[in-house]
């Protein structure tokens, strides 16, 4: 299998991409793809494993979409960039994914313009893997699409369910719609008009979730609109980082917390691990004709590596066809439309 990884974007620089990349072709037997500056990615692979190297490659690409830049202009300006250059290899068959720290935006547009959208999928979107006290969870959109309908929502809880299954490993995953309350009712005419369209389904559904119950594992599919995906991720990701910061700083005041820390440390390094984002990859755009994977701006070599991993999985497990199964089951739900009074309308908790 041939991944190509885009090692042009991200905030810390081709090395921490290629050394990700040279990890997992150091683990595995597949091949990594590296699109960008021939010089800077050739230096970068300078002193890694001989034994890895007949397994990379390099495409030479001109030009970077940068993280500042609007993503449709630029992918439109810019095509001999490293993630144009990596989905249009996609497209022609000449590798089997693509995974890319870069601008999220351009690397969504990149593919829906060089790939086209699933058969019936009326919006793709990104979805993200979260940690819980029981399996992971997959949150489904988490900043694609800010504007939904209902028939968007459906179809995210659809894309989702069959990543559940196919990375994983949930038989018939449990999915749940992101709301105030728990009670069939609660909630915005967004949610309400998703939340009947899931239960007229073939899906596992729960019903409406609270936000304080997504670390707790009871479900494996999250819904929600790319608005509140992207705030929830972005809070998560800002506890996590604190909550390291605040534990540090506790253990560091006192003689006996540095104590307890020694005495803990393997527990430590186990909880570290697993709230790391960088475990669990990077985010899948789902609903699109291949397989990609955008990843954190500041991804680490481990995050890459493991990127590439869940690249690999998705092709592998055939994620694509069991959207589409999921969809010819589920058949095109209607999309809803808002008189300005059911707007008005709190569903408040």
């Amino acid at each position: 299998m041939r991944i190509a990884l885009d090692c042009m974007g991200g905030d810390r620089g081709p090395e921490d991409l290629v050394a990700g990349a040279v990890q997992a072709v150091s683990e595995t037997d597949l091949n990594v793809i590296l699109f960008g500056d021939q010089k800077k990615l050739a230096a970068s692979l300078k002193g890694h494993p001989v034994r890895a190297m007949g397994r990379i490659e390099i495409v030479p690409t001109t030009e970077v979409v940068g993280m500042d830049e609007s993503p449709i202009e630029a992918i439109r300006r810019k095509r001999d960039s490293s993630i144009v250059v990596a989905f249009e290899r996609l497209k022609s068959g000449e590798v089997d994914a693509v995974v890319s720290a870069g601008n999220s935006g351009a690397t969504m547009a990149a593919a829906v313009r060089s790939l086209g959208r699933l058969d019936k999928i009326a919006r793709p979107g990104i979805a993200s893997i979260f940690p819980t006290l029981k399996k992971p969870v997959v949150m489904m959109d988490v900043g694609a699409n800010v504007d939904c309908r209902p028939k968007h929502l459906f179809q995210f809880g659809l894309m989702a369910a069959a990543f559940s299954e196919g990375i994983i490993g949930n038989d018939r995953p449990r999915v749940g719609v992101l709301s105030i309350g728990e009670e069939q009712g609660k909630g915005n005419a967004l949610v309400r008009k998703t939340d009947q369209l899931f239960r007229d389904s073939t899906l596992n559904y729960v019903g409406n979730i609270e936000a304080s119950t997504t670390f707790k594992g009871d479900v494996d599919v999250i819904v929600c609109d790319g608005f509140v995906g992207n705030v929830s991720l972005k809070i998560s990701e800002g506890l996590a980082e604190a909550m390291t910061v605040m534990l540090r700083t506790e253990i560091n005041n006192s003689l006996p917390a540095k104590l307890g820390y020694l005495l803990s440390r393997g527990a430590f390094a186990r909880f570290k691990k697993r709230i790391d984002y960088a475990e669990y990859g990077g985010a899948p755009l789902l609903g699109l004709k291949g397989t990609g994977i955008v990843c954190h701006g500041r991804s680490s070599a481990v995050a890459i590596k493991n990127a590439i991993f869940v690249a690999a999985e998705a092709v592998h497990n055939r994620v694509n066809d069991r959207i589409m199964e999921l969809v010819a089951q589920s058949g095109d739900p209607a999309d809803h439309d808002f008189p300005d009074d059911e707007y008005n309308q709190s569903g408040a908790a």
